[in-house]
């Protein structure tokens, strides 16, 4: 009869695995240099101009993703929780299929959509509306992001809003609260834990993505994640690519602590 605490070491086993020594290994390596001594050069190779400028960047095409996928998913959320239970599942089930697709497939498919001979464009031409050229521009890009992390800002919005008495929405009318009144004062306060939770599972990867900006921008547009790439698997210094991935660490830290603190109870998580 094996013991409860038997069954968590497969789990332990992966966990060491696939995350504390590779982390580790990061670690070791962005704090020393090509024979082995102490340094923080790498850490500090983030202020590189050839680096920072791609950090900066990536951060504005984060926020923009982010920011548009919360103006999208929010009136979607709000809308699902005044929908019955067969059209709720049915969106979800919507949002969630193109998920069950490889992440590089979708992107791929985004490249031929958009360029110049693409299907959107002959769909243009053919009403005599003028072809879009955003292939292989920041634009592109934002639109793969979106595209790609929506549904990681739906969900946790749609899980918080689904809680929500309906008796406090009613109770606000009753005392002759306006639509817009509900909305900021009761709607928006409690859907708060899934909306950063919906930030915070967005901003991340947008953050750190390179197969977007890879795909969609041509190799024209670099992200930090492009830059680590290449330090990584492109004839550069892994030190600095793992000086460089710690810093970025703390930008997540520091998201996951936001996270903690806003949505103790974990009202926000997906499930």
């Amino acid at each position: 009869m094996f013991k409860r605490k038997s069954l968590s070491l497969p789990y332990i086993l992966f966990i060491l695995c696939g995350t504390v020594i590779p982390l580790l290994a990061i670690l070791y390596y962005a704090m020393v240099d090509k024979s082995g001594h102490f340094t923080l050069a790498n850490l500090a190779a983030i202020g590189d101009p050839l680096h920072l400028k791609p950090l900066l960047f990536s951060l504005l095409l984060a926020f923009i993703c982010t920011a548009i996928c919360l103006l999208l998913a929010f009136p979607l959320g709000l809308m699902l929780r005044r929908s019955g239970a067969g059209k709720k599942g049915f969106v979800i089930f919507l949002l969630i299929l193109p998920m069950w697709m490889n992440f590089l497939l979708r992107t791929i498919a985004w490249k031929i959509l958009l360029q110049k001979t693409g299907v959107i464009n002959a769909i243009l031409n053919a009403v005599g509306l003028k072809s879009l050229e955003i292939i292989n521009t920041p634009y592109a890009v934002v639109l793969g992001m979106v595209y790609d992390f929506l549904p990681f800002m739906i969900l946790p919005i749609y899980n918080v809003m689904i809680k929500i008495d309906n008796s406090l929405v009613e109770a606000a009318y009753d005392l002759g609260a306006s639509p817009f009144r509900v909305m900021k004062d009761v709607l928006l306060p409690l859907s708060m834990p899934g909306i950063i939770s919906g930030v915070t599972m967005t901003f991340v990867p947008s953050m750190t993505s390179f197969a977007i900006s890879e795909i969609l921008g041509g190799g024209n547009i670099s992200l930090i994640g492009n830059i680590i790439e290449g330090e990584f698997l492109r004839g550069g210094s892994r030190n600095v690519g793992s000086g460089i991935s710690m810093v970025m660490m703390v930008f997540i830290l520091i998201s996951m602590a936001l996270l903690n603190k806003v949505d103790k109870n974990g009202e926000g998580a997906v499930v």
